[in-house]
């Protein structure tokens, strides 16, 4: 797969390999920072701290004022015990609590206060009031709150971060993929090298079971290849001299010899992984929705804790308890999960489809794919092979058709006509193997001929009949008719001057495409077929994939036009296609999909990419996208829910029924809800595809 906007620099310049090494960090990073609200902040160190102020916590609770009068029990005598909470508390407000303050500075710096400036105000509000308590201000002090609250806002944010570090793992195992060294071929000699040392032309020995350093071309040798972490395909592909591999993927029980055509950054597997990080770091609606209620939930925070204080305070509380209920409104109001809600479930959704071969562009287009209501193919490449083959066989006098096509292709296997190819792949896809041959002669512009166990064949078309005044049986009169009213070539096997065979040459239809089509339709989706090519044509290809809707020589500029009328009779439409004439039409559907072996321009054009040219995956976009909307409108219902009760709650609007949260417990609720939309968004992979 290429990307034409992508532009390689010189392998062979200095550096080169630090440089696409730099760039792919870069590309990681940046999706880290577009998941990660913590910027700079890893996993291993909210874990740390959260240990750490675990450990501080502790003798603050034990020798604090709250936890001994509730439980009734006396904590050690030390010398110094009554300071023993403020030193604790300070320490945790230092060790956990300040990664809270700097976050908060820098929401405040870019205008965009949320989830850091409601923790950080909450826990310097209660570090302040008990630094003042402490040196005579009336009141109780909240030591033991603010070493619980920074401390399980900690884990909150390590079980977070957990969560999106799992769901950006796929980035991971596909860089994985690739071996840290390639054995080149020097002078014929294996060398063992680095392969950021790999350059375009390198010729590279592939043992068996090893993984693939970089693009390339077969070479030498015969080989199967697990091309599945890459393209969503289980089978193994055989590949042959002249066939392409692609970095990342495994080898079977053969051995080749690849010339390298693409390292580094331009590499297939550099591409997906480019993709993937795109569509992660690309807005959807849904997001921008979440984000602007995250925003507007803080706003509503810090004023219902500043109402809150006011209110309290005329009514004449205690200043300890009217500190601790602003506390707890601004703890507990925290839009922690709010802002998780949207962007871990797509995070996890364009991973999950990058490893079933669907490549997300644009977050949009997988947003949209669940409202599909027309699925509009491309013919060429898309529902067909954009391959020939022998796509139908009618032999004479009861012949077998595999020992009629298995001749075929021994007198054609050293022919170099595009037709006498489409015979050979064709007996190959079969699994027949081909008798030797002698005297192997071509006939330009009629055929070919060779001896097979000392019997002379030959396989030709009409021109080759009327050379040697073959004339056709009247068995085969209307196979060969029809085949040319479709536009298809019909070839003929023949032994001394009887005809054994006739074989329709076309375009294939991919073996996937009825149960693409059927997969479609059973959603009540209306599937529809478009193509350049005649009507006869597109008519046998609709029929043998079951679609009904078929719109034929339609020209490249008209594919838009078409698209635009579906879509004006209120039909959201997604366009399937592989082609440069199919990216103007890609670009206007609702939704565009590009079959990833096409052309650089139709690639870039989809919204999702099929890495693995199945249009049967077309059907797995929809259901991935239905899922992913699922979690994201649950998820967001819980966030949105969850603070509706709890802000009152914590506000004290059931003091008088002795109900009252403490910021304490306010943290531990709003964790929980970060912890549970967390794992409802985990819940995506289970989803059926």
């Amino acid at each position: 797969m290429t990307h034409a906007h992508h532009t390689p620099d010189d392998p062979n310049r200095p550096g080169h390999a630090d440089h696409e090494a730099a760039h792919g960090a870069a590309s990681r990073e940046a999706l880290g920072a577009a998941l990660d609200k913590h910027a700079g902040h890893s996993v291993a160190m909210f874990r740390r701290r959260f240990w750490l102020a675990l450990a501080l916590t502790a003798p603050t609770i034990i020798w604090g004022e709250m936890m001994p009068r509730v439980l009734g029990f006396t904590p050690p005598i030390v010398p110094g015990a009554r300071w023993i909470p403020v030193v604790f508390g300070t320490a945790v407000f230092v060790v956990g609590g300040w990664i809270f303050v700097q976050g908060a500075w820098r929401e405040v710096r870019d205008r965009r206060p949320g989830m850091m400036t409601l923790i950080s105000l909450a826990i310097t509000v209660a570090f302040v009031f008990s630094l003042a308590v402490t040196v005579g201000f009336p009141g109780m002090p909240l030591w033991w709150e603010l070493a619980s609250l920074v401390t399980i806002m900690l884990f909150g944010h390590w079980m977070e971060m957990r969560s999106v570090s799992q769901a950006q793992g796929a980035l991971r195992e596909l860089a994985k993929l690739l071996p840290d060294v390639a054995t080149r071929l020097v002078d014929g000699t294996p060398v063992e090298v680095p392969r950021s040392a790999l350059q375009e032309g390198d010729l590279v020995l592939l043992r068996p079971g090893a993984s693939v350093p970089a693009d390339g071309v077969v070479r030498d040798g015969r080989t199967t290849m697990n091309e599945s972490m890459i393209t969503g395909e289980s089978r193994l592909i055989e590949k042959r001299i002249d066939d392409s591999v692609i970095a990342g993927t495994v080898n079977g029980d053969g051995s080749l010899r690849i010339q390298v055509t693409r390292t580094g950054e331009r590499t297939a597997l550099a591409g997906i992984m480019r993709l993937v990080a795109e569509a992660q770091q690309s807005r959807s609606r849904a997001q921008v929705l979440a984000d602007r209620a995250a925003f507007a939930l803080t706003l509503v925070a810090i004023g219902a804790a500043l109402i809150t204080g006011v209110t309290w305070t005329v009514l004449g509380a205690a200043p300890s308890f009217v500190i601790e209920r602003v506390v707890t409104v601004l703890v507990i109001a925290c839009p922690h999960a709010l802002g998780l809600a949207v962007p871990l479930v797509v995070a996890i959704s364009t991973t999950i489809g990058a490893r079933s071969g669907l490549l997300v562009r644009d977050r949009r287009g997988l947003e949209e794919a669940r409202t599909i209501g027309t699925v509009v193919f491309d013919k060429t490449g898309t529902l067909t092979l954009g391959e020939h083959r022998v796509v139908a066989i009618r032999t004479v006098d009861g012949g077998a058709d595999d020992a009629m096509l298995q001749l075929a292709a021994a007198v054609e296997q050293d022919a170099e006509h595009s037709v006498a190819r489409a015979i050979v792949a064709s007996a190959a896809a079969r699994g027949l193997m081909l008798p030797r041959t002698q005297e192997f002669a071509a006939m330009p512009g009629f055929g070919a001929h060779a001896l097979i166990d000392g019997q002379r064949y030959a396989v030709g078309g009409p021109s080759l009949l009327t050379k040697f005044a073959i004339e056709v049986p009247s068995s085969l009169i209307p196979f060969s008719e029809d085949a040319t009213a479709r536009g298809e070539a019909t070839v003929y096997l023949i032994e001394q001057q009887r005809i054994l065979a006739a074989f329709v040459v076309a375009d294939a239809v991919r073996p996937e495409a009825a149960e693409a089509v059927r997969a479609l339709q059973a959603r009540g989706i209306e599937v529809v077929m478009l193509t350049g090519d005649a009507r006869r044509v597109a008519e046998a290809v609709a029929k043998a994939v079951g679609i009904q809707t078929v719109f034929a020589q339609v020209l490249p500029a008209e594919k838009t036009d078409l698209i635009r009328s579906l879509q004006a009779k209120g039909q959201r439409v997604a366009m399937v296609g592989d082609g440069v004439n199919d990216a103007p039409a890609l670009l206007t559907a609702d939704v565009g999909v590009a079959i990833g072996a096409g052309t650089s321009v139709a690639v870039e054009a989809g919204d999702i990419v099929l890495v693995g040219n199945d249009p049967r995956a077309v059907a797995r976009i929809i259901a991935l996208s239905a899922a992913t909307y699922r979690k994201m409108v649950q998820n967001l219902w819980w966030a949105a829910g969850y603070n509706i009760v709890a802000i009152p709650l914590a506000a004290g609007v059931l003091d008088r029924w002795g109900l009252v949260l403490s910021p304490a417990v306010g943290a531990v609720l709003m964790s929980v809800s970060t912890i549970i939309v967390a794992i409802n968004a985990q819940l995506l992979r289970r989803a059926p595809l």
